[in-house]
């Protein structure tokens, strides 16, 4: 099957959007790139695996097998050939960004291609100093937004940084935390007061949302 494997534009768009996101889970998969079933996205991914183009890796205990491109599926596409480095202490992390990305595509009609990731908002600053960047953007009727992920407790003077920058590059800056971020989100309601452009959302809450989706 991999040597004759007739490649379809749906297959480009989910080794683009592997690459973008630096790995996907098939669930991601079956949403950003529009199956209509788990089964067929699972049956597309085994073929593209066996063909060669994508990897798959079982990485953290409780966690799903990840996706990520080989060398042949960058060359494919025309992306950097050097492999991302999935890192563990990012992973849950990293899957909360794309769980959230499809909350927005589904909930607030976002098409996937008005998705700016983290990885490509430094790609297109190019070299030199490495300043933060939301984990994704999006727009939507002219307007520009980002979202934050923020699992993890910062210093308030770290966040004030973050949320300044955002509110002078961004309309809506979406920051979604976890049910027991309770200091995460009195930190940012404070600072909301002089930003005024601060959404917060709880995460577990979207999450649902997602993995309930048919």
């Amino acid at each position: 099957m991999g040597v004759g494997l007739a490649l379809v534009e749906r297959d480009y768009r989910i080794m683009r959007d592997i690459e973008r996101f630096r790995f996907c889970l098939g669930r991601h998969i079956r949403h950003l790139a529009g199956f209509g079933s788990q089964q067929k996205c699972d049956r597309r991914l085994q073929a593209l695996i066996q063909a060669g183009y994508i990897n798959r890796q079982f990485i953290l205990y409780g966690v799903p097998s990840v996706l990520s491109l080989t060398y042949k599926g960058k060359l494919l596409i025309g992306a950097n050939k050097r492999q991302d480095k999935i890192r563990v202490d990012r992973i849950i992390h990293d899957i909360a960004v794309l769980d959230t990305a499809i909350y927005f595509m589904m909930n607030h009609e976002i098409d996937v291609d008005k998705i700016i990731t983290e990885k490509e908002l430094h790609s297109q600053r190019g070299f030199g100093q490495r300043t933060h960047q939301p984990d994704y953007i999006f727009t939507k009727a002219d307007k520009k937004h980002c979202v934050e992920i923020e699992l993890t407790l910062k210093a308030k003077n770290r966040f004030s940084e973050i949320v300044e920058d955002n509110y002078l590059n961004y309309d809506t800056q979406y920051w979604i935390v976890p049910s027991h971020g309770a200091k995460i989100k009195s930190i940012l309601e404070e600072l909301n007061v002089k930003c005024q452009n601060i959404e917060i959302m709880e995460l577990e809450g979207v999450q649902k949302i997602v993995r309930a989706a048919k």
